[in-house]
């Protein structure tokens, strides 16, 4: 009953300023008194406001303000400057977020040994190893020097008070899920903490103008966990993508309040650390000495790089009713669209009761419609068992009528392919300014496109003969 008293004394009341008759709501005519217009608002809770206060510094014009405080500075790893920008921002706050085993704390822990000088020391917190751990780790990769910095911790205040004895120009967080506060509820890793910490941490390097990078976990829908504020507040958000099978890896900015958002870093694992891949093209080709039904080469676009990746398709007879449909590194929803344009504008029947096995090279996933045209003419290769000729790359979207869209960045896919070798493309209409020597064939549809398999017909059943016409 408390509660609710106090609570309809704070609620606004309305009283007749002729009888001081009350009400909980506004009315024309007070019912006591019958006077109209004299129902009137009091006991409205006071609105609160804030006065100005002194400010830390002073507002110049823009022109004035001194741009050399956010001069990057170079990791030491070329492929994490590309992504980032140029390299680390005195201040910046990163948040890298990637799957358990891709590795985060690999990459890291090598940034943090070549980023370390006389001038500028780093600091690698963990929470998630103990430190021996991480000095095995850094033995294997050679991520040793004198100025690098290591603490294991899970407590917020340790983490400051290293700070303040270490005054590093660099902090590596190895997870930010696994610090906690102690004037915080919650375990590690809860919503309240995750903002505690991060929330203490952003001051911290914004005041001592240091870099700050934190090591953030992924749900199993690959979503950063934590609360969505987190990446509002750091400054750049790195995703860490790959699978653990395969050596490649891809850092990929999602937001970057220093540099563009569609750079894209290559990156092999391997047993004696991660290194960079200024031209990670080999990893998704197969050089044979002659060429292979079932196979195509695309040029996809990562971020702003082009990269040549293998298509392979495969089709044997099924020996079950519903025949399957295997995909890795393709949406399986894009492969089956193209099977059905090849069925219908292809006039290519023998796809239908076979299974259909269909995969990329090296790992790459290839989710842009860019690679349909590739797709569609290994698929077609593999179902007349007839090779595609040599050094042939196939750019181009395809739509379900068949005709063969327009994509971004032609002359930058054409460039690379030319630059590796490739001397013939099969492309859209129009695509633009070739390379010299390389020889170019524009296709409007699928029916085009099926011209460089020469007996890609044989197998395809007979098109329908029209019956004459009765009487």
């Amino acid at each position: 009953m408390a509660a609710r008293t106090k609570s309809a004394k704070d609620r606004p009341s309305y009283r007749c300023t002729e009888c001081g008759w009350t009400t909980a709501k506004w009315l024309g005519r007070c019912p006591e008194c019958q006077a109209w217009g004299t129902v009137e608002e009091y006991g409205a809770p006071a609105v609160r406001t804030t006065a100005a206060g002194r400010v830390s510094t002073a507002a110049l014009p823009i022109g004035q303000v001194d741009g050399r405080q956010a001069t990057a500075r170079s990791t030491g790893v070329d492929e994490l400057d590309r992504v980032l920008g140029g390299g680390l921002v005195p201040g910046a706050v990163v948040l890298l977020a990637g799957e358990p085993g891709v590795g985060k704390s690999t990459l890291l822990l090598d940034v943090a040994a070549k980023a370390a000088s006389d001038d500028h020391r780093t600091l690698y917190v963990t929470g998630e190893e103990s430190a021996s751990q991480v000095r095995l780790r850094a033995d294997r990769i050679g991520a040793l020097s004198d100025h690098l910095y290591l603490a294991a911790e899970t407590d917020l205040s340790a983490v400051l008070g290293h700070l303040d004895a270490v005054k590093p120009s660099l902090l590596i967080l190895d997870s930010v899920q696994t610090v906690a506060s102690p004037e915080i509820d919650g375990a590690p890793g809860g919503m309240a903490q995750v903002r505690e910490v991060a929330g203490a941490l952003i001051r911290a390097s914004k005041e001592r103008g240091m870099s700050t990078l934190l090591v953030g976990h992924v749900t199993k829908d690959g979503a950063i966990a934590g609360p969505r504020l987190l990446e509002h507040l750091v400054d750049v958000v790195l995703s860490f993508e790959g699978d653990r099978h395969a050596r490649l890896r891809l850092v990929r900015g999602v937001k970057n309040r220093y540099g563009a958002t569609d750079e894209v870093g290559c990156f092999e694992l391997h047993d004696e650390g991660i290194t960079g891949l200024a031209d990670p093209s080999g990893l998704f080709l197969t050089r044979r000495a002659e060429a292979v039904p079932g196979t195509c080469l695309t040029v996809t676009l990562e971020g702003r790089r082009p990269l040549v990746a293998e298509v392979q398709a495969l089709t044997v007879d099924s020996q079950i009713p519903s025949p399957r449909r295997t995909t890795s590194g393709l949406e399986t929803s894009r492969v089956s669209m193209m099977l059905a344009v090849l069925e219908q504008r292809g006039r290519i029947t023998a796809l239908g009761k076979r299974d259909i096995y269909s995969a990329t090279v090296g790992g790459v996933k290839l989710s842009e419609p860019a690679a349909d045209l590739a797709v569609a003419l290994a698929l077609a290769s593999a179902a007349s068992d007839t090779p595609l000729p040599k050094n042939l790359v196939a750019i181009g979207e395809v739509g379900l009528a068949g005709e063969v869209r327009r994509v971004t960045g032609v002359q930058r896919r054409l460039a690379e392919a030319h630059r590796l070798g490739f001397t013939h493309a099969l492309v859209p209409v129009d695509p633009g300014k070739v390379p010299a020597g390389m020889k170019v064939t524009e296709v409007a549809d699928m029916g085009d496109a099926l011209r460089v398999l020469p007996r890609a017909r044989r197998r395809a059943a007979p098109a329908p003969r029209e019956e004459p016409a009765q009487g």
